[in-house]
């Protein structure tokens, strides 16, 4: 069983380390084999190697990509964070050229921490916002 607490730091960890830095050593170690993304990116399968590929296109198109965490919240094995998303947009991302352009984009999602490993997720994403940064959206 893993404490609420304990659930949030390696979410925590997650969000810095392996998203923000690029540590996927670390990504093995924090995710089940048996994960299961309930909200998976379009072209995405729902699992471990699924999250993989969109955390290493995410750094492909956004070396720098980091976030802010603005909060965390835990009930038992479930963690939900808010945060915002930067980078800069160096690299093709859904089929979107590089625009060098910075970007940010803010995201809620909810993590299930099992026996210390990220066992599922779900989450939703301000992508519209990020298109219209990319010029794929028009702005209003």
């Amino acid at each position: 069983m893993t404490s609420s607490e304990e659930a949030k730091a390696i979410v925590r960890r997650n969000t810095e380390e392996v998203q923000g830095k690029g540590d996927f050593v670390l990504f093995d170690q924090l995710f089940a084999d048996d994960f299961v993304d309930h909200t998976p990116q379009p072209n995405m399968v729902p699992d471990k190697e699924g999250v993989r590929g969109l955390y290493r296109s995410l750094r492909e198109a956004f070396p720098d990509f980091h976030a802010v965490i603005h909060w965390q919240a835990a009930e038992g094995d479930l963690v939900t964070t808010f945060k915002t998303y930067h980078g800069t947009h160096t690299g093709t991302f859904l089929a979107i050229a590089p625009t060098g352009r910075k970007i940010q984009f803010e995201t809620v999602d909810a993590m299930r921490v099992r026996n210390g490993k990220i066992s599922e997720h779900w989450g939703v994403a301000n992508l519209y916002s990020l298109l219209q940064q990319l010029g794929a959206l028009p702005r209003r």
